[in-house]
């Protein structure tokens, strides 16, 4: 039988030996809590080096010897783990503790220790810790399943919670609703309202409880849509009746998606805004389709750009002429409808016609598909291929290397990307 606790560890003392995979698992988490962690090996890992160097916990650069728990020079620890390789070591370290009076987490033998570390996680401010005795791998299970459970709001996260007041701005991702942020994830199943795009990962929506508002902000390419004005109205509406509202979003709120306006209409009414990052499908679509937006002696620049008005427009402010000459990856949103004057301006500005493009449609979603060609030819690729908004178009010689590094995908991506040879349709 385990008696399960929670310690409030910020600012006391904890002892770890060792310094190979289990401490490294360990001690970050010991970190974040607060925990003043002194660590005592011979050798560490790379990533553990880096916490002692940046000063956020000590490390002895030594095997460990009799009194580092409890001799005269050893600070009072109210923990100690001993992770070390060594079965020796890590029994030594045990019993000093255990004579100390001081809780002791043996790595190599549960059964041996006098504390065991749960299969923890922490959702929503709630932490779950599961043990399962003698099966940490079932442990591990049932915390997760607890975990994405609070996450998803299968289990209501709601009930019992202090309510969260304000606004979220959500960046969804690409589409695909398993690339939604877990920040994200955590505040729509805590939401009262969800403000939803059509680009939104709209399948999470199911996964909400019956009384949560749905309010559709779709906006359709030259069809019905809903105006920004009336988007910051609600916003501001529903959050000042006390209600916690989740701007569910595609891409990221703050790359041409207006997240800017509707955080400062918030900021205007008084209420208090969340901003969550997205993927932005403008690097989720190139990755997708297995092109890498920069690659090393190809590309060292990446320009993203909106193409909702066309070049030469008097509303562009995109500066065609400088990303003809800069000659690295240029990626376009929103460039569907005007791709063929896209390509008509880089080539007048000097970018060769043979310039590799690609398109990729439906970007990690079930339909997604790729198109390529060059920039004298794809447009007509395009049109033949009967290409639909939303569409990712990426210009630079990174599509080549693609193709000729045979990663490039053109097909349909069913349940996750598959490596494919590329072909030019032309």
């Amino acid at each position: 039988m385990t008696y399960l606790l929670g310690l409030r560890i910020r600012g006391r003392d904890v002892l770890v030996v060792g310094g190979g995979r289990v401490a490294q698992r360990r001690i970050p988490v010991l970190v974040e809590a607060g925990a003043r962690v002194t660590m005592v090996a011979p050798e560490v890992s790379a990533a553990l080096e880096d916490l002692a160097a940046a000063g956020r916990l000590t490390w002895l650069r030594r095997a460990y010897a009799p009194g580092d728990v409890a001799g005269p020079d050893a600070p009072a620890y109210w923990l100690v783990h001993a992770a070390t390789d060594d079965p020796a070591v890590n029994a030594a370290v045990a019993e000093e503790a255990e004579d100390a009076r001081v809780w002791c987490v043996r790595a190599d033998d549960r059964h041996e220790s006098s504390a065991w570390t749960p299969a923890s996680g922490t959702v929503n401010g709630i932490t779950v810790g599961v043990v399962a005795s003698g099966d940490p791998r079932r442990s591990a299970g049932l915390r997760d399943a607890i975990t994405e459970g609070l996450a998803d709001g299968t289990l209501d996260a709601r009930r019992g919670r202090e309510p969260l007041r304000g606004v979220a701005l959500v960046g969804g991702g690409p589409g695909d609703p398993g690339l939604i942020t877990v920040r994200g994830r955590q505040l729509l199943s805590q939401a009262d309202v969800v403000v939803v795009d059509r680009l939104a990962p709209t399948s999470l929506l199911d996964r909400l409880p019956a009384d949560v508002e749905i309010v559709d902000a779709a906006k359709i390419p030259y069809g019905r849509s809903m105006t920004q004005e009336e988007i910051n109205e609600v916003l501001v509406t529903r959050a000042a009746q006390g209600k916690f509202v989740v701007r569910l979003k595609g891409g990221d709120s703050f790359l041409f998606g207006r997240g800017g306006e509707e955080a400062a209409a918030c900021a205007a009414a008084g209420i208090p805004v969340i901003a969550v990052p997205g993927v932005t499908s403008a690097l989720a679509a190139p990755a997708s389709a297995g092109i890498p937006a920069t690659h090393r002696g190809v590309a060292q620049d990446v320009h993203i750009v909106s193409a909702h008005v066309a070049p030469g427009d008097s509303r562009s402010t995109v500066d065609w002429k400088g990303l003809a000459a800069a000659g690295g990856t240029v990626i376009v949103l929103m460039g569907v409808e005007r791709i063929r004057a896209i390509a008509e301006a880089l080539v007048a500005h000097g970018r060769p016609a043979d310039t590799p493009v690609a398109v990729v449609q439906e970007a990690t979603l079930p339909g997604q598909r790729t198109v390529t060609g060059t920039l004298a030819t794809i447009a007509a690729a395009a049109r033949s291929a009967e290409v639909r908004p939303p569409a990712v178009v990426i210009i630079g010689e990174v599509v080549k290397t693609a193709r000729d590094l045979d990663i490039l995908h053109t097909g349909t991506q069913l349940e996750s990307p598959r490596l494919a040879t590329g072909r030019d349709p032309q």
